[in-house]
């Protein structure tokens, strides 16, 4: 059971589209080395897990652009808290695909 969900978009502050795209890459490799169950989006990336790991998550997405060159970044960040557990990405989106 996951007691938190996130939806992230980092958006670093830089002009060539191809190191914007590098920039997150090398976050959502991060991401993924986390271990928690994610979904890339073409606009967000959605994590799953304990509320405590995902805040630090969120400091680190924050932390890699700025290591890759960029001068600052901005992020968009939902987040959905619930101590009894949240509808995860499989149950909100399964009966789409």
């Amino acid at each position: 059971m996951y007691t938190t969900s996130i939806a992230i978009q980092v958006l670093p502050d830089v002009s060539d589209i191809k190191k914007v795209c590098s920039i997150v890459d090398e976050v959502i490799a991060y991401i993924e080395s986390t271990g928690c169950h994610y979904e890339v989006g073409p606009f967000e990336t959605v994590v799953e897990g304990d509320f405590d790991a995902l805040m630090n998550i969120i400091k680190r997405c924050q932390e890699i652009p700025i290591e890759q060159g960029a001068p600052s970044t901005k992020a968009y960040i939902k987040i959905f808290h619930n101590p009894a557990g949240v509808l995860t990405i499989n149950e909100k989106i399964d009966k789409y695909r």
